[in-house]
């Protein structure tokens, strides 16, 4: 069985000098299209319902398509809630067959923050599920904004709430269309001087691809969350199958191309942040 938690995927990506793309799913279509994708490519992927998703589609459903995916994939698949905001939340999530979990306390004050996220944490270790906490605000384009890690917090959180990954705020943001992030490469050596999980990055849409390639390699982010230009792909390929066949109205053939569309705007995301470069335990 492939089905995996973050440590399964994130810590052989330490050893082996590459990263995972946490790839932001709103249906079957996506989802689907960004398993084959990663198959294809013999590498692991972690699938995020995000709170769009789980308002869009209930959770007990999400749960089931995730695991269902996972169990019969040839390669890894974390199924992972994204940006929850409560205990509750998580374990919902966990109840309902999720293997991994991010809370996301960053806008409360530092020290709630580290209480709810070690209440998460010692109710999902129970489980072997995986948790990811953020420290720091990871803002948004034309929207609110962010609020860079302090390294001193990222390394007390790090202790104090026992987390197995860490979201970072360092010049990325959510909802980038264009990738013009500029990745402040100061502030991460200074949290990877003090912390020693692997780090996250969201927004990872507004990240120029050889930044994303360059730190998958070189620094300790070990994830990087991909939405927006995945669902810009889906967009473009829906928007040409309505252009070029105007009457059709069956959602089974006007999707199915969008498939095609993710699963290659997914393959060269999780190609960009690269493969092993050594065979795990040499």
């Amino acid at each position: 069985m492939t089905i995996a938690n973050l440590n399964d995927v994130l810590l052989p990506a330490i050893v082996g000098n590459y990263a995972v793309a946490g790839l932001v799913v709103l249906g079957w279509e996506d989802a689907r299209a960004f398993v084959e994708a990663a198959e294809e490519l013999s590498l692991p992927v972690i699938l995020q319902a995000g709170p769009g998703c789980r308002k869009h589609t209930p959770v007990p459903i999400l749960g089931k398509m995730f695991r269902y995916l996972a169990e019969n994939a040839s390669v890894p698949v974390v199924c992972h809630i994204d940006h929850a905001r409560t205990v509750e939340e998580c374990l919902e999530g966990i109840e309902h067959g999720f293997t991994s979990v991010m809370i996301d306390g960053s806008m409360l004050p530092f020290n709630e923050n580290i209480a709810l996220t070690a209440r998460v944490v010692a109710a999902a270790k129970r489980w072997n599920i995986s948790v990811e906490g953020e420290v720091g605000v990871v803002g948004y384009a034309n929207g609110a904004t962010s609020s860079y890690t302090s390294p001193d917090e990222a390394h007390r959180f790090e202790i104090e709430t026992v987390v197995d990954a860490l979201a970072i705020s360092i010049g990325n943001l959510h909802l980038q269309t264009d990738r013009a992030a500029n990745i402040d490469l100061a502030t991460l050596g200074a949290i990877e001087a003090v912390t020693r999980v692997p780090l996250v990055l969201h927004g990872g849409s507004g990240i120029p691809s050889a930044v994303r390639g360059q730190l998958a390699r070189a620094s300790r982010i070990k994830k990087f969350n991909i939405g927006t230009e995945l669902r810009m792909a889906f967009g473009a390929s829906l928007r040409a199958t309505l252009a070029r066949q105007a009457n059709e109205f069956d959602r089974i053939k006007l999707l199915s191309p969008t498939m095609t569309a993710s699963r290659l705007a997914a393959k060269m995301v999780i190609s960009e942040l690269g493969q092993p470069t050594q065979k795990q335990g040499a």
